[in-house]
């Protein structure tokens, strides 16, 4: 049977609940054992697909085709383990479910009440398809004192009961916050978070310490006395420079000893950190730079491109090379300020996106990178915007657009109604917007002899999707005699997967998010490959 760690937040949001449970994942792992982390989030959404990147951050799409958070993607990147649509839940789904079924009549005529109707159903899924692993690590969204994370407390509270508190464990992770006008360290925040805890019912095991500054062993005594919580197992992580950090950071303040000490296990093989130092060294001390300008319309919000940003450092990492993000708003660039804002840059990328708004910003970059010989990465939207920059300037369609955000134009590319998965055929809309895209692993086959089939060193890939619109193929040959490649096709070669410029040191537009499959441990070979061209740009 599993044994399963909650990991809750307190004080604030956002200090690294997901980024924590993926470092205790990593180290659970390195010593032997088999790990599945799942996120449940309390907000009303069936998903995050349909959420403004703004509020939200990126969406994180899963092999088998889930719009789920964006921690989902620390998980993956940490532990290796490809997560599924059943890691990732909210409550509007949950409500949603319990709803169905009571249209339906599966309650038997019963009052469907939040107990214990919905924490019900959240012990289901915490539980499901976790009968292979060694532990299941849950992060609750939100913080304690949330009127929405409630009933995930309570569902918590009971299900540690259900499997017997021996095989269960519970995290809290708060701010502990250093007041620089009286030079102190203040832990009643912390007291006061786990009061909040503790009056829902749930006693927490580890007690996680989040601060600017190292604290001092007389404060971690006052959390224990007050928390109730064993000296040994609070835990401080202090800021560290780079999230890479973070694992080391755990092992030395022993986390993974605390959380095996409890279920009364042993280390099965020694931690191996020697990676994530290798990493960090370079990250950190590596004086070689090379300026990466990604332009979008989300730049504003870091975490609005979180893979992005990981898997451009991932291609750095492998070039020995620290990468600088040089973030540009494409609906403020204008054709007179080009060339002075990307003077120092060695490489553009064009991030997807959704949306008319920034996409002439994006289309004279994208121009700019192609006439200057500077490598060019599009990822799926930025890969259909250099098709139609291509097919106004190289192929004299001054009217080729898009479907999605012109009507009169001539649609280079357009919606999708279509496509064949596993030998089947999918129906896509855009009647409802969530979970209607051509989304998750699709198959793509590469020409031979191509750049892209050199930089992955194969004819056949998988990679992950998110959308609804494509290039149209029946331009391929006007495009190719022109000398731009249609280089990856679906294998039944109707839609256009890659494109590639000839004569141009690096130049490849991809359909697919390939950000999503990078890993520090094992960087994306494209990302790597533009890295290495970028290095080389100047």
């Amino acid at each position: 049977m599993a044994r399963f760690i909650f990991v809750t937040g307190g004080v604030v949001s956002s200090l690294g609940k997901g980024l924590s449970s993926a470092s205790l994942a990593y180290l659970l792992q390195s010593r032997g054992y088999k790990v599945r982390l799942r996120k449940l989030d309390p907000y009303l959404n069936i998903d995050p697909g349909t959420m403004s990147p703004f509020q939200h951050g990126e969406v994180y799409v899963t092999d088998d085709g889930s719009e789920t958070d964006l921690d989902l993607g620390h998980y993956e990147r940490f532990s290796g383990v490809s997560a599924k649509s059943s890691d990732n839940i909210t409550t509007g789904k949950i409500y949603n479910d319990v709803l169905l079924k009571e249209r339906k009549g599966k309650y038997l005529g019963k009052t469907v009440q939040v107990i214990p109707h919905i924490t019900d159903r959240i012990k289901e899924f915490i539980k499901k398809d976790s009968s292979k692993e060694d532990f299941v690590i849950c992060e609750i969204g939100g913080i304690v004192g949330d009127i929405e994370s409630l009933p995930f407390i309570e569902a918590i509270r009971q299900f540690a009961n259900d499997v017997k508190k021996k095989n269960a464990l519970f995290i809290h992770l708060t701010l502990v916050p250093y007041l620089k006008s009286s030079d102190e360290i203040k832990t009643k925040p912390t007291q006061h978070s786990v009061k909040e805890l503790r009056s829902i019912g749930v006693q927490p095991d580890i007690i996680i310490c989040r601060s600017e500054r190292s604290i001092p062993l007389e404060h971690r005594k006052k959390i224990s006395l007050f928390c109730n919580v064993d000296i040994k197992n609070v835990i401080e992580t202090v800021d560290v420079k780079t999230i890479y950090e973070a694992p080391i950071s755990f092992h030395k303040e022993k986390l993974d000893i605390q959380v095996l000490d409890y279920f009364k296990l042993r280390s099965k093989k020694p931690v191996n950190l020697k990676p994530w130092k290798k990493i960090t060294k370079i990250i950190l001390n590596t004086k070689k730079q090379v300026n990466i300008a990604i332009i979008g319309k989300y730049v504003e919000l870091k975490d609005a491109y979180k893979s992005l940003d990981e898997a451009l450092i991932h291609g750095g990492i492998k070039n020995n090379v620290k990468v600088n993000l040089v973030r540009i708003d494409s609906e403020k660039l204008k054709i007179s300020d080009i060339k002075s804002k990307l003077k120092d840059i060695s490489g553009i990328l064009i991030p997807g996106g959704f949306g008319k708004r920034g996409t002439n910003g994006k289309i004279e970059a994208i121009k700019y990178a192609r006439n200057n010989k500077i490598p060019f990465f599009g990822i799926c939207f930025g890969m259909q915007m250099a098709i139609i920059e291509f097919a106004r300037n190289e192929l004299n369609i001054r009217n080729a657009t898009s479907s999605e955000f012109d009507k009169k134009g001539l649609p280079i590319v357009g919606l999708i109604n279509q496509w064949k998965k596993d030998g089947k055929i999918i129906k896509g809309t855009d009647k409802y917007l969530g979970g209607t895209m051509r989304l998750g692993s699709y198959d793509a086959k590469l020409k031979e002899k191509s750049l892209i089939s050199k930089i992955y060193g194969k004819n056949f890939i998988k990679e992950r999707h998110r959308h609804r619109y494509e290039v149209n193929i029946n331009y391929k040959d006007r495009f190719e005699k022109k000398g731009m490649t249609f280089s990856g096709l679906s294998p039944d070669r109707v839609l256009p997967e890659i494109v590639e410029l000839e004569n141009h040191p690096w130049f490849i537009g991809v359909q697919f998010h390939p950000e999503f499959k990078s890993r520090p441990l094992s960087p994306h070979p494209l990302f790597s490959s533009f890295i290495k061209a970028s290095k080389n740009h100047r």
